[in-house]
Formats: structure tokens, sequence, C-alpha cells
């Protein structure tokens, strides 16, 4: 069976959920952004929301990808740095117990942290001290860290360190793996807009993309951004939210819809979205197949808080595409 291998910030999810939005602009942070504070910052908001429901796990885009392909039974590993502390250790530990391979390295900083804040209507806000995840670089990723895997997934928060990301996808493709690429956020693409554009170009096979990613990309709406992005690799994916998802490989175009959710949070949608249509893509199912699954995942991920689901749901979603495959 193919093996998957994600590369991203090694981060620890804080999750809080707010009773109204005023803390937001306490803390001045525009709802439904990622916003990356310093240290300082990062304890003001924790100090600010202590008082508050959380609820922690290890995090980072790609490394819920990676996750919630474990979880599905396929053999994946994770390239990050975090810091020599308590934090480290319980990214180190979390990975281990559900059966990841964690490739960690140990920065000088201390690990970082992802605060999320999730408003009354769900929408999440993040509060994003990057701290020993920022800390990798070029000279961490070498030849030998692809053998023996198939995929690699790489989160688009990362593409403000391009010269790690170039020599980690061209090592990738040296190696014959097929490269997956999370546009994260529209403001990470802005600000990488023609480098993003080079790489994708040179060395991505699969672009996720939400609508405001995709927008940002290539100035279209949905449908137009599809076709645009559809001609720089082998498989484009838009997801428009609660009206699903669109897939474009060649001239072949797929509308895949949402199934029956109760939405608390929306964090890690995209995140397992991608897991649940990289499994497909492990499996050798057809592309429709493919997003129909990612939408079991984004489905039933947004009926918890946070990006990690119980062992109950991940039954349900067994069942589910079991009933997909056959």
């Amino acid at each position: 069976m193919a093996k998957v291998l994600g590369l991203g910030n090694a981060l620890v999810d804080i999750m809080k959920k707010l009773n109204d939005d005023a803390l937001l602009d306490n803390f001045s942070l525009p709802k439904g952004s990622m916003q990356l504070v310093d240290k300082k910052n990062s304890n003001i908001v924790l100090d600010g929301t202590k008082e508050l429901e959380k609820s922690q796990s290890s995090g980072g885009s790609a490394a819920n990808t990676i996750h919630g392909l474990a979880n599905l039974g396929v053999e994946a590993g994770f390239i990050g740095k975090v810091g020599d502390d308590e934090f480290g250790r319980f990214f180190f530990n979390d990975m281990s117990q559900n059966n990841i391979q964690p490739k960690l390295l140990t920065g000088k900083a201390e690990t970082g942290l992802a605060i999320a804040l999730v408003s009354p209507d769900s929408e999440r806000t993040f509060a994003t001290y990057l701290g020993a995840a920022i800390e990798l670089s070029a000279d961490d990723i070498v030849p030998e860290t692809f053998k023996g895997f198939d995929y690699f997934h790489i989160e688009g928060y990362l593409v403000q360190n391009q010269k790690l990301i170039e020599k980690a996808v061209r090592l990738a493709k040296e190696q014959n793996l097929k490269v997956s690429l999370d546009l994260a956020s529209f403001n990470v693409v802005e600000d990488n807009l023609d480098f993003l554009k080079t790489i994708i170009k040179d060395y991505v096979d699969i672009i996720f993309a939400n609508e405001e990613e995709a927008q940002a990309f290539t100035g279209k709406e949905p449908e137009d951004a599809l076709n645009e992005i559809a001609k720089k690799c082998e498989i484009a994916i838009v997801k428009i939210g609660e009206k699903g998802s669109l897939i474009k490989k060649e001239n072949q175009i797929h509308k895949i819809g949402i199934i029956d959710a109760n939405c608390v949070d929306t964090t890690g949608a995209g995140d397992l979205y991608a897991s649940g249509f990289l499994f497909g893509l492990t499996k050798e199912l057809s592309l429709d197949k493919c997003g129909e699954i990612g939408a079991i995942l984004s489905g039933k991920v947004i009926e918890v808080i946070g990006s990690k689901m119980d062992d109950e749901r991940w039954k349900e979603i067994h069942l589910l595409i079991s009933k997909v495959m056959s």
C-alpha cells in the first residue's frame, strides 16, 4: 500500500471556545484569520483565555492531514521541528501513539503553539507562535528522508521558507513521489504568489485550495479558478464550503457534495478533506470517490472541537467509506 510523508509546522493546537467575539478585538485578531504572533503575544492570548474551555492536540495543517491518513490505516510519516520541552515531547508521543513515524528534529526555540479561538458561529481565528517550527531549514532535508514513501504532502504555511520548500519538493520528485500542496491561507498565497506559481509548475502534482485561496491564486471565482489551477498540475481541488468541492484532472471535472453534519468548529475541515482524498488516491480509487471520502472526513471533523476525532466517530467514518468503496 502507498505511504504518505508530510512536511509542516509542528505545532501543538490549543483550542479555546469563545462566548462571543469581543476577545478577538481585545487581541487585535481579525476574525477568521491566521495571525503569526511572538511568544509574548501568544502568552497574552493564553492568559486572556485561561478561563475558557480548552482542548489540546498535536497539530499544524500537514500534521492534521497525516493524522487523518494514519487513522484510515495508511502508513505515514511527518517531518517537523519542535523544542526540547514538554510540548515537544507531547507532540512526539501523540504522533507515535497514532502510528505515525515522527521524523522530528529539535530546535533552539520552544515548541510552536497554534491557539485557535472558536467563535459561537464555529469560525476559528488563529494566533500562531511558530517557535521551533520555523527553524526547520533546507539543511534538515536529505534524500534519505523520502525513502519508502509514495506521496509527499506539504502545507502552504511553510512557503515563506522558500529554500526549504524548493529543496523538499525537488528531492521528493527525484525520488518519484507524487507531491501534493495545500495552499493553506489566502494571505499566505497573496504574499508568496510568484514563488507558488513557480514551484507548482515545476514540482507539484496535486493542489488543494479553498474558495478564498483559489481566488488569491488565480483572481477568479471557483469554477474558473479550478480550470486555471488544473493547467498547472495533474489534479486540482477547490473546496467551496457548504457547496462541496470541485475536482479536475485533464478535461474531467467532478462536483462533490457534502454530508449532513452538525457544525460546531470548522478547524481541520480542509486538512481532513485532504486526508480522505489522499487515502482514495493510495487505494487507486476514482477521483469522485476520493472527493466523497474527503467530504466524509471534513463533515465529521466539524462536529467536534479541534481537528481530532474519537474512536467512535472514526468507526462511523470507516463504515461510510466502506459504502463508498463497495
